[in-house]
C-alpha cells in the first residue's frame, strides 16, 4: 500500500543494470507490469476510502468504485489473460512475465484488495452509527423493525423474485454477470436434499429502510436504519418454497468474461454484429465466483461444476458481496458528503445574451470541467441546430450515456434541415447497447451515421459546425479530452476547447472525410491523429526536447495522461532522461515506466493525483527552448491509443490558454501535497506531504476555489444553477 512521507526522497535502486545504450533499455527490469500497475491504482482508490479527511459517505463511495473497478478488471484483464493461458500463449510481458504468471499474480492481488475493502467496511460501520446511519443485520432487528422489513418483502420484493430449482427437469439456471444470488439448500417431505437459486433483484434497493427500534436506539431526527436485502430474502425463503424445509442459504456472485471478439473484416453489417456480440457477452464464460466464507464445500463444489470454473477462480469473502451496489451515498446527508458548488463559466460566455459564435471568433475559449460547466457545449450544439446560417454539423460520439442532450440537439438539427454526420462508436466497451439505440434513432431522422473504421475504435472528441457568414464559410470546432456525456462531465476532470482556427478547421474536415469516406490524407496541418501521425509526431516532440537539452537550452516536459504503457515511448523517455531532460509525468493510473533509476530515469518524476474527481484530461506540455508547445486531446500513451484507435491531439494556439494550462492547471497538480502520490522505482507509491514551512495544496479543491465567473442574466444578477454534487 501507499505510505505517507514528508518528502518522497530518492527512490531506491531497483537492482537494474546501467543502461548506456538503446539496446540496454529493453531490459525487462526497467518496466512495471501493466496489470499489476492497474492493481496499484486500485490500491490508491482504496486509500481514499480509508482517508479520514474525506467525508464519510464519500469514503463508502470509493469502496463502491473499487468494487466496480475490480469487477471490470476480472471481466476484461483477467479474462484476457485466461484466454491466453488456455490458448497456450507463452509470450512474455514487457517486464518478463508469462500470461500464467500474470494471471496468478492478478488473482492474488485482487483477492487481497477485496479482503482489505471488507476490512475497511467493517471499520466504517461504527463511524456510520455515530453519525446516525445504522446498517443492521436482519437478526439484529426488533419486532417493530422486522414487521416493517417483512412488509417490504411481501409488498415489493416477493412479486419480483423467481426461485429456480435444480433437478432432472430443470437444468442449472443461467447466472447473469455480476448478479447477487442465494444458493439455497432444501429438504422435501421425503427427506431428499435439493438445491435452488434465488437472484437478488438489482432493481430493488440493496439496503432496505426500516424504522428505529421501538425502545432505545438512535432517536435523532437524522437517524437512518437499513437492513440488507439479501438477508431479508434469506429470512423469508419459506414463502418462496412453501412445504419445504430450508436447511441453509449462502450468497454468491458470478463475474463473466466480457471481452467481445468482433470479426469486423468478416462482418456484413457491423451494427448487427455488435448487437449479437453484446448478447453473447451475457453468456460469457465465468471467470470469478465469489462466495460467502460460511458456504460449505459441497455447495462450492456444486457451483464450480455447474459454472464450469476451475478452483483458482473461486474467491471467498466476508459479506457484503457485491460492494459496487452499496447505496449509502444516496442518503440525504449533505454534512457527510463533499461540499456542493456552482460550476463556473468563462467570462466571455458569462452574459445570458452571449452570441457564442461571436465569442469564439473573438478568441479561443477553454473550459475546465467539472469546475467549469459543460453547459456551453450543449448550448453551442443547440444553438447550431437552430441557427439558419449553420449548414452542417459533424461529430464523433464515444460514450454519451442514456440521457443524451447532445443527441437531442443533433436530431433537432436534422429536423431543421442541417447536414448532420455522426460517427457513433459501437465498440465502446459496456456502452454498446446505448450507442446502438442512439445510432438507430439518428438514422431514423435521416442523419448520416457511420460506425467507425474497420479494426479501429474512434476515441477522439471532435465536433465541427460549418456556418455561412456573409459570402464566406467559417468552421467552428469543439475539441476535448472527455466524452459528450452530461453525467461524466460532472465526475471527470476534462478540458474543452472552442476555436475557429482555420488550420484546425481544415484538419477537422480532413478527419471527418477520413472517418466517413475513403480519404487517405496524411497531411494534417495541426492535429496529431492516430493511427496516422500521432506516434511519429509525439516522438518528434520528445526528440526536440532532447536536442534542446544537448544544446544547453533546458529541456523540460510535463505530460499528463491516464496511463503510460507503450514500451517504445517509455524507452524514448528513458533516452530523454539520460540526456538530462527534466520530465514530470502526471499519470493517474497505469504507469509501466520506473522513475528514479540511476543512469536510466533519474530526471523523471511520476505523480498520481486521485481525489474527488476522476482525472481524465490529457495535457502534453513541452518547453521547446522557451517557445512552449502544448497539445491536448483524447490519447493516452498506450499502444491501443497510438496504433489501434482514432485519436486526436490538438495544439493550443492561444498564448493566454498556454499560460493557464502551465501556470495554473499543471502547476496545481505538481504542487499537490494532499492527494498526490509519488511513484518510486520499485512501482510502489508514497504520499507527497507538505514540508514544515509549506501550505497544504489539494489541486482539485484549488480548482473549485478558483473556478471561472458564474453565469449572469441581463440584469447582472447571477442565474440560478443546479449546485454541483457528484
Amino acid at each position: 500500500m501507499t505510505t505517507r512521507a514528508k518528502t518522497t526522497g530518492k527512490p531506491g535502486d531497483a537492482a537494474v543494470p546501467s543502461a548506456t545504450s538503446p539496446a540496454a533499455l529493453d531490459d525487462p527490469r526497467l518496466f512495471v507490469n501493466r496489470e499489476l500497475s492497474l492493481l496499484k491504482f486500485q490500491e490508491r482508490v482504496l486509500e481514499e476510502a480509508r482517508d479520514k479527511r474525506n467525508p464519510l459517505l464519500e469514503r463508502v463511495k470509493f469502496l463502491a468504485i473499487l468494487a466496480s473497478n475490480l469487477g471490470e478488471f476480472f471481466m476484461v484483464r483477467v479474462a484476457g489473460l485466461r484466454q491466453q493461458v488456455e490458448a497456450g500463449v507463452t509470450d512474455l510481458s514487457v517486464d518478463g512475465m508469462t500470461p500464467a504468471e500474470q494471471l496468478a499474480a492478478c488473482r492474488a492481488g485482487a483477492a487481497k484488495l477485496m479482503a482489505e475493502a471488507r476490512s475497511t467496511w467493517q471499520e466504517l460501520l461504527p463511524e456510520f452509527a455515530e453519525a446516525g446511519i445504522h446498517v443492521c443485520d436482519f437478526e439484529q432487528l426488533d419486532k417493530r423493525q422486522r414487521e416493517a422489513a417483512v412488509a417490504f418483502f411481501t409488498q415489493t420484493a416477493f412479486p419480483v423474485l423467481t426461485p429456480l430449482a435444480l433437478d432432472a427437469g430443470r437444468p442449472f439456471p443461467h447466472i447473469s454477470n455480476l448478479s447477487l444470488n442465494l444458493a439455497v439448500l432444501l429438504r422435501d417431505e421425503s427427506g431428499r436434499e435439493l438445491f435452488a437459486r434465488v437472484k437478488v433483484p438489482s432493481s430493488l434497493p440493496r439496503l432496505v429502510p426500516v424504522p428505529p427500534p421501538a425502545k432505545g436506539g438512535d432517536r435523532g431526527a437524522r437517524a437512518v436504519y437499513v437492513v440488507w436485502l439479501e438477508q431479508l430474502i434469506a429470512a423469508k425463503l419459506d414463502e418462496l418454497f412453501p412445504g419445504m424445509e430450508i436447511l441453509e442459504s449462502h450468497p454468491f456472485r458470478v463475474t463473466r468474461d466480457a471481452e467481445m471478439s468482433i470479426q469486423e473484416l468478416e462482418a456484413h453489417d457491423l451494427l448487427e454484429t455488435i448487437e449479437r456480440g453484446v448478447r453473447r457477452r451475457r453468456f460469457g464464460s465465468v471467470i470469478r465466483l465469489t462466495v460467502d466464507a460460511a458456504m460449505p464445500d459441497h455447495i462450492r463444489t456444486l457451483l464450480l461444476k455447474n459454472l464450469d470454473l476451475e478452483p483458482e477462480g473461486l474467491i471467498t469473502a466476508d459479506p457484503p458481496l457485491g460492494m459496487s451496489g452499496l447505496s449509502l451515498a444516496a442518503i440525504d446527508r449533505p454534512d457527510l458528503k463533499d461540499k456542493s458548488f456552482v460550476p463556473g463559466l468563462p467570462p466571455k460566455l458569462a452574459a445570458a445574451d452571449t452570441d457564442i459564435f461571436a465569442a469564439i471568433r473573438d478568441g479561443d475559449i477553454l473550459i475546465h470541467r467539472p469546475y467549469d460547466s459543460f453547459e456551453p457545449v450543449i448550448e453551442w450544439l443547440q444553438r447550431a441546430a437552430r441557427d439558419p446560417d449553420v449548414l452542417a454539423i459533424k461529430i464523433t460520439l464515444y460514450r454519451v450515456g442514456r440521457d443524451a442532450p447532445v443527441v437531442a440537439a443533433l436530431l433537432d438539427a436534422a429536423r431543421n434541415g442541417k447536414e448532420v454526420a455522426v460517427l457513433v462508436e459501437l465498440k465502446a466497451r459496456f456502452d454498446e447497447e446505448s450507442n446502438i439505440e442512439w445510432a438507430k434513432e439518428l438514422e431514423d431522422e435521416g442523419v448520416h451515421v457511420v460506425y467507425g473504421l474497420l479494426g479501429l475504435k474512434t476515441h477522439s472528441k471532435v465536433a465541427l459546425v460549418v456556418r455561412r457568414e456573409g459570402d464566406a464559410i467559417r468552421r467552428y470546432l469543439h475539441l476535448g479530452t472527455g466524452n459528450y456525456n452530461t453525467v461524466t462531465a460532472q465526475l471527470y476532470s476534462d478540458l474543452d476547447l472552442f476555436t475557429c482556427d482555420e488550420a484546425m478547421g481544415t484538419d477537422a474536415t480532413e478527419l471527418f472525410n477520413y472517418l466517413t469516406g475513403f480519404s487517405r490524407s496524411r497531411d494534417y496541418r495541426s492535429f496529431l491523429v492516430a493511427p496516422i501521425n500521432l506516434r511519429q509526431g509525439f516522438e518528434a516532440l520528445v526528440r526536440r526536447e532532447i536536442e534542446h537539452q544537448v544544446a544547453g537550452r533546458e529541456g523540460h516536459m510535463i505530460l499528463k495522461m491516464n496511463a503510460l504503457v507503450d514500451r517504445r515511448m517509455i524507452k524514448l523517455l528513458y533516452e530523454a532522461s539520460q540526456a538530462g531532460v527534466k520530465i514530470d509525468l502526471l499519470v493517474r493510473g497505469i504507469c509501466c515506466l520506473r522513475p528514479g533509476l540511476p543512469g536510466v530515469s533519474e530526471t523523471i518524476r511520476v505523480t498520481s493525483v486521485l481525489g474527488r474527481f476522476l482525472e481524465h484530461s490529457r495535457i502534453y506540455w513541452f518547453r521547446n527552448g522557451g517557445d512552449e508547445t502544448v497539445y491536448v486531446g483524447s490519447a493516452d500513451i498506450m499502444p491501443r491509443n497510438l496504433d489501434g484507435r482514432v485519436e486526436v491531439l490538438f495544439p493550443i494556439r492561444s498564448r493566454k490558454i498556454v499560460r493557464r494550462l502551465r501556470d495554473e492547471i499543471l502547476e496545481a497538480y505538481l504542487r499537490d501535497n494532499v492527494k498526490a502520490r509519488r511513484m518510486l522505482a520499485d512501482g510502489t507509491y508514497a504520499y507527497v506531504a507538505p514540508g514544515d514551512d509549506e501550505e497544504a495544496v489539494n489541486a482539485q479543491e484549488w480548482f473549485i476555489a478558483h473556478r471561472q465567473t458564474g453565469r449572469k442574466d441581463k440584469r447582472g444578477k447571477k442565474k440560478r444553477q443546479q449546485r454541483f454534487r457528484p
